[in-house]
């Protein structure tokens, strides 16, 4: 593998700069294509609790597939804060892996770059066509109307995710399906230590996530139609002010959460310090922090009716992941070739259940692993009431700006300045002011 150095990357990447999960958080030396037919790099991002767990999960799966082809696969899990800043450095310089992982929020805009392979239908049938995946998570591979940059691996969605002990010593004996009540709920709990729900204000793509199910149910959408930044209407700031004000206003958010980044709020809900996260597919990082599956319940996000649906009842972002070729790779008949392993209905199945998540692919979903409690939340979610973030170039500009404008939104709110209609749209004014002009 050559090695890349971020430095290449510019100023542009730097402003691109992601310290988040996308969709869902290793080392920090680089990849490149090689010269070997029998060789591919790839790229893996952190699904599990920590990089230890994913390479637990997948190396047995690339032994396989080595077996299988003769083509070995040389793996890196890059955690989230390094991998849209890696990605990148790799268009630039055109030494990057043959294959990797993106958060399906990026399909649009490294569909820009033009340093992936298209997926048109020539190539989709290299690894079975198209049909063979839910409709929902082909809408986030890139530009509508544009062969898709990448094709889905893992699917997931948000659910509140709440500690059935916490909730009984409150006397709480159902998950809020408002916000009012979350709030309500919070605040039962909240007291001699604990919180009512857990945030992660430095975690730039989580914020997001977070923001732009809100905006939907204040029917706003950050972008117009023709694809132009629209961060500072009313919709989107009531968004904003409404999830920073469950720290600031309502106090069902601990201050301390304003410096969290990846997962820590997942290790506080594991530890019995807040009794809810908003997360996306959790169930596999709990078991690992530790969590017996009877400790917690899963429910559909709140809503501003107590009824998750389309429009003003979204609760969620279709999240996931995409698996992607670089187009200067050496060996893109290997690397197709591997792709279509990993997105096989046996491979789907070992690997969604590995990570919580649900199969973009159809076939595999009958796994009965895929139809319980928990899943079967998820699965109702992509299905009904989740709505893809934007498809547009500037989508990964949008997540650094608005998530950064958040993340100082709530060191005003933990430090206990206010946080007001007026300081929320000018931190939404300042991000629209950071977005490229065309």
């Amino acid at each position: 593998m050559r090695s890349i150095r971020a430095a290449a990357v510019g100023a542009v990447t730097m402003s691109l700069a992601l310290a988040a999960s996308a969709c869902g958080g290793g080392s920090a030396t680089g990849g490149g294509s090689n010269d070997s037919p029998k060789e591919l790099t790839y790229w893996a991002s952190n699904q599990g609790a920590n990089v230890e767990v994913d390479k637990k999960v997948l190396q047995p799966e690339l032994d396989k597939f080595e077996k299988q082809t003769g083509i070995k696969v040389k793996l890196e899990v890059v955690p989230w804060s390094d991998l849209l800043n890696r990605i990148l450095t790799a268009t630039t310089s055109g030494q990057g892996p043959d294959v990797l992982n993106i958060g399906n929020t990026w399909s649009a805009s490294l569909q820009a770059t033009g340093a992936l392979m298209p997926w048109d239908d020539k190539n989709l049938d290299k690894i079975g066509g198209s049909d063979r995946f839910v409709e929902s998570a082909l809408g986030s591979t890139g530009v509508r109307g544009q062969d898709p940059a990448a094709v889905p691996l893992y699917s997931m969605a948000y659910a509140l995710y709440y500690n059935k002990k916490m909730f009984a010593e409150a006397g709480v004996t159902e998950p809020p399906a408002t916000w009012d009540e979350l709030v309500e709920t919070g605040r039962k709990i909240a007291g001699n230590g604990k919180w009512g729900l857990g945030a992660e204000g430095s975690n730039l793509s989580n914020n997001i996530h977070q923001v732009f199910v809100l905006g939907k149910q204040h029917g706003a959408d950050f972008f117009t139609a023709d694809g132009k930044p629209d961060f500072t209407s009313d919709g989107a700031v009531a968004a904003v002010k409404q999830y920073v004000d469950l720290m600031a206003k309502d106090k069902v958010i601990a201050p301390g959460n304003a410096e969290y980044a990846q997962n820590q709020s997942l290790g506080d809900f594991a530890k019995g310090k807040t009794a809810m996260v908003l997360w996306q597919t959790a169930s596999a990082t709990f078991r690992t922090m530790g969590m017996k599956d009877d400790e917690w319940g899963v429910a559909p996000a709140p809503v501003p009716s107590g009824a998750p649906g389309a429009g003003k009842q979204t609760n969620s972002m279709v999240a996931g992941i995409n698996m992607a070729v670089f187009k200067n790779s050496d060996n893109i008949d290997g690397a197709t070739e591997f792709v279509k392993f990993m997105t096989s209905e046996a491979e789907q199945k070992i690997l969604n259940k590995a990570y919580g998540s649900i199969p973009p692919v159809k076939a595999a979903q009958s796994d009965p692993a895929f139809n319980g409690p928990a899943t079967g939340v998820l699965r109702e979610t992509l299905a009904t009431s989740a709505a893809p973030l934007p498809q547009v170039p500037d989508e990964s500009q949008f997540e650094t700006a608005v998530g950064t404008a958040v993340k100082e939104l709530f060191a005003d709110a933990a430090a206990g300045r206010p946080v007001t209609t007026e300081s929320v749209k000018a931190k939404l004014a300042k991000a629209q002011q950071q977005m490229p002009t065309k």
